[in-house]
């Protein structure tokens, strides 16, 4: 998944994606990425079902393979809504909506960043070392964690489809000590016994 303002490496190896990449760079530069719905796996060569809410990204980097396959860099821009899907292309192509994220002031956000870092710390799974510049904004950094973290696809879709930097940090928490409740209780509610 990709957020913005986040970079995300891709190696693109499928035959309708490889046209996409192509087409994309002859122009706009832009591809947008939605996560594909549970179940997909019954029409992948198709067009499965996707949630309406996705990130668009700029290619920043593109580096052709002999093969035909290519590695990109695509850099976040925007959250979007699905308006309308089109047909006429290998892959897919819709109109979209742009989403505004919903403006947070200045100490709730700091008072969360400080609350979901220290949950990171307190998390099992969690990094052994977090490595931050204390001057990343906000916007950067929570999205930054919510595409880097160890997180499932579906939670990292309930952190894009937040609206707003408080929202995002808010969503992360909850995850975050959702998982550190499961550890703690085990999966079935039960006290963990070691």
């Amino acid at each position: 998944m990709l957020f913005p303002q986040v970079a995300l490496p891709l190696h693109v190896f499928e035959p309708r994606y490889r046209k996409m990449v192509a087409d994309v760079l002859e122009g706009h530069r832009t591809i947008g990425m939605t996560l594909l719905r549970p179940g997909w796996e019954r029409d992948y060569r198709g067009r499965p079902p996707v949630y309406e809410r996705g990130c668009a990204g700029l290619i920043e980097h593109h580096e052709a393979l002999a093969d035909g396959r290519s590695n990109i860099v695509l850099r976040g821009l925007s959250r979007f809504r699905i308006v309308e899907e089109h047909g006429g292309q290998p892959y897919r192509l819709a109109s979209v909506e742009l989403l505004e994220e919903a403006p947070s002031a200045e100490a709730e956000v700091e008072e969360a960043r400080r609350t979901v870092m220290a949950a990171i710390g307190r998390a099992a799974d969690g990094p052994l070392v977090l490595v931050i510049k204390p001057d990343v904004p906000h916007d950067v950094f929570v999205n930054a964690l919510a595409q880097s973290l160890s997180l499932t696809p579906v939670e990292r879709q309930s952190l894009l489809e937040t609206s707003g930097v408080l929202a995002r940090y808010r969503r992360l928490l909850e995850i975050l000590q959702f998982r550190q409740l499961e550890h703690t209780r085990g999966a079935a509610g039960a006290p963990t016994v070691h």
